[in-house]
């Protein structure tokens, strides 16, 4: 029995991580306001400035996946507030390639590192276009905190202009020493997830989500060659991806290396931890998450763009923050 009221942005899963962080009666009125079925004059405009976008897709296995489409400023647009027109394809070897299928569920962040800005957009994908393009046809449209973005400035390289061309990769389904320090030296990634509405186990039938996290290097742990762990922080409290999660383990992960460009896709399951006990709780987590390797995919120079580093998200200074009580601690 569903013990919470019908209707509003928010699928069960969310609204159960809400109550359990005392949100939820906030949430059900704030979400009715900020998240919607078609996107603000600014959003659009803010997408169209990107020289990036992350998309979340499903495979026909159920698996979420996190992608990198990127282009020109200009590859994405805006005919209407209910669309968005993406010229860009993955590169070769991504899943993405097989996941984008007429009808399919797509989630797609729009992120702009030097001023922290991200808004979020979730749909399904139009192939209609005679010109080839994608439509990405809008079910919800909201924006996101500035918290936990690392600020960089982006540059163009030769390769922009070669997207098309193939990139070496290697699959596994396991993590080697490279791939390690990859997630080791991170502060930054993104995580696709996904839900099914009424338990319909069909890719058509889910809803995906794509969204970013940030720390400082480190942030998130290798265990071994197939697990890692990460802090959560503090965030909108609207709890979409953890609430995805709670209903659905699958989970898609991108690390991204702004230096050389290679990225690390990695799909399996993901466990949010509620309480300290065998995973401790770091600096600033309010939880703790747990991800198990099912497949992991390494592509070098997978995103053409170059990135000098401005400074780290001020909200990572957790020194300044209030002691986090816990459960047992």
């Amino acid at each position: 029995m569903n013990e919470f009221q019908p209707g509003g942005p928010f699928h069960e899963g969310e609204q159960r991580a809400q109550a359990r962080t005392g949100m939820a009666e906030r949430m059900a009125r704030v979400g009715q306001k900020v998240i919607r079925g078609y996107m603000p004059e600014q959003h659009r405009q803010f997408y169209e400035e990107q020289p990036f976008l992350a998309v979340g897709s499903i495979d026909a296995l159920g698996r979420p996946w996190a992608s990198i489409l990127t282009g020109r400023p200009g590859f994405v647009k805006s005919p209407d507030s209910r669309a968005l027109t993406i010229d860009s394809r993955p590169v070769p070897g991504d899943p993405l390639v097989e996941n984008a299928v007429d009808g399919a569920a797509l989630g797609a962040l729009g992120l702009q590192f030097h001023t922290r800005r991200r808004n979020r957009v979730n749909g399904k994908l139009d192939l209609g276009r005679a010109d080839g393009k994608w439509t990405l046809r809008v079910d919800q449209s909201f924006g996101n905190c500035p918290k936990y973005i690392q600020a960089r400035m982006w540059r163009a390289t030769p390769e922009l202009d070669q997207l098309g061309e193939p990139r070496e990769s290697v699959r596994s389904q396991r993590l080697d020493e490279e791939m390690a320090r990859l997630i080791s030296a991170a502060d930054t990634f993104f995580i696709a997830s996904a839900f099914t509405e009424g338990g319909v186990a069909a890719p058509q039938a889910y809803g995906a989500d794509v969204s970013h996290r940030g720390g400082k290097p480190g942030f998130a742990r290798v265990l071994n060659d197939r697990e890692l762990v990460y802090p959560d922080y503090s965030g909108n409290f609207h709890f979409n991806t953890i609430g995805n999660l709670e209903e659905n383990p699958w989970s898609g992960y991108l690390f991204w290396d702004f230096e050389t460009g290679d990225t690390l896709q990695l799909s399996g399951q993901t466990e949010v931890v509620w309480e300290e006990g065998d995973i401790p709780f770091e600096a600033g987590a309010e939880r703790m998450v747990r991800f198990r390797l099912d497949t992991v995919i390494l592509t070098r120079r997978a995103v053409p763009l170059a990135w000098d580093f401005l400074d780290y998200s001020p909200h990572l200074a957790f020194e300044r923050l209030r002691p986090i009580r816990r459960k047992g601690g």
